[in-house]
C-alpha cells in the first residue's frame, strides 16, 4: 500500500526502540497495530462506497432505458390503437352509408335492377314491413356502434 521495504520497517523499528524505549515499545506497537487496522477498515469501507454508487448510477441509467423503451412502445402501441379505431369508424361509416343508400333505392324503386360484380353475391334485402317502413321513414338505420369504441 505504501511501498515500504523490509529494510526500511528494520531501520524505522530500530529508531523507535531508541526513542520510545523497551517499557512502552509493546504498547505502541499494539497502538499502531489497531490504528492501521482502522485505516485499511476506513479505505475499505470507501471503495465499497464507491462501487455502491457506481452500480447504482449504473442501475439508474438502465432504469432510464427500460422506461424510455416503455415509453416509446407505449406510444406506437397507441398510435397502432388509434389507426385502427380510425379505420374502424370508416368501415362503420361506410356500411351506414350504404344502408341509407340501399334504403333510398328500396323506397324509391321496389324492384332495383340486378347489379353485377361483388353486390351479386349480396343477398338482396327484404321488402320492409308496414312497422318497418314507418320508423324508417322517420330515421335511417344505422350500423350500431361496436363494443368499446363508443368510450374513445
Amino acid at each position: 500500500m505504501f511501498d515500504i521495504g523490509f529494510s526500511e520497517i528494520v531501520v524505522i523499528a530500530v529508531v523507535a526502540l531508541i526513542v520510545i524505549g523497551p517499557e512502552r515499545l509493546p504498547k505502541t506497537a499494539r497502538m499502531l497495530g489497531h490504528l492501521f487496522g482502522r485505516l485499511q477498515r476506513y479505505v475499505n469501507e470507501v471503495k465499497s462506497d464507491i462501487s455502491r454508487e457506481m452500480e447504482l448510477d449504473e442501475l439508474r441509467r438502465l432504469q432510464r432505458e427500460v422506461k424510455g423503451a416503455a415509453t416509446e412502445f407505449e406510444q406506437s402501441v397507441k398510435s397502432v390503437a388509434s389507426d385502427f379505431h380510425s379505420s374502424v369508424r370508416n368501415v362503420e361509416q361506410q356500411l351506414n352509408q350504404a344502408g341509407t343508400q340501399d334504403q333510398s333505392n328500396q323506397t324509391g324503386m321496389q324492384n332495383p335492377p340486378n347489379q353485377t360484380g361483388a353486390a351479386n353475391s349480396l343477398p338482396a334485402p327484404s321488402a320492409p314491413s308496414p312497422s318497418d317502413a314507418a320508423s324508417s321513414a322517420e330515421e335511417p338505420s344505422r350500423q350500431p356502434t361496436l363494443p368499446g369504441f363508443d368510450k374513445l
